[in-house]
């Protein structure tokens, strides 16, 4: 009965782990057809492209990415090993808290950065730009929510499951600040 039991547990443990790959792979694509729209078009149009970057506050986009590491690696504490329930739960919340502050600070620079958005010789630039950031942006207010879920009991699964996922969406950040801001 117990063999029964441990396989069982075992097969659903593979489900999860199957679909949480199914779901990275599946973000994976979508983000990869964004940036790689972004870059065709930044090929298409390069001088337009390189005036509306001047518009972008990279200054701004960098203390985000720091905001959105640093919630990564709680996300990792949170992840690790031997953390405590305690552990988990704090840096759960702090990784979910971060995750709401490049929100809010990514809504700041949508601010400074939406009035170009009209000049028709960076429409173009700033329809993708939005469209990719915006996209982005759905995702870590929407994970930051699930990892507070997840904070409030912290099963191994579910935490390895949201951390992988924010490291994802950490990942996919760190590919997409050098195209948007720096190139």
């Amino acid at each position: 009965m117990e063999n029964a039991m441990t396989a069982g547990a075992a097969d659903e443990d593979e489900a999860d782990t199957f679909v949480l790959w199914v779901l990275i792979w599946s973000e994976l694509a979508a983000f990869g057809v964004l940036i790689g729209a972004f870059l065709v078009a930044s090929l298409i149009s390069p001088q337009d492209f390189a005036v509306a970057r001047l518009h972008l506050k990279p200054v701004i986009a960098a203390v985000n990415t720091l905001v959105l590491l640093t919630s990564g690696w709680q996300a990792a504490v949170a992840a690790g090993a031997g953390a405590s329930v305690t552990t988990k739960r704090r840096a759960l919340v702090l990784s979910a808290l971060l995750g709401f502050a490049f929100v809010g600070i990514k809504i700041y620079e949508y601010g400074t950065e939406i009035r170009f958005a009209g000049q028709a010789a960076f429409h173009s630039f700033f329809e993708l730009y939005f469209l990719l950031t915006g996209f982005h942006l759905v995702h870590v207010g929407f994970v930051a929510i699930v990892l507070l879920v997840v904070a409030w009991k912290p099963r191994r699964a579910n935490v390895d499951l949201v951390t992988t996922l924010w490291h994802i969406i950490d990942l996919v950040w760190i590919v997409m600040f050098p195209i948007l801001y720096l190139v």
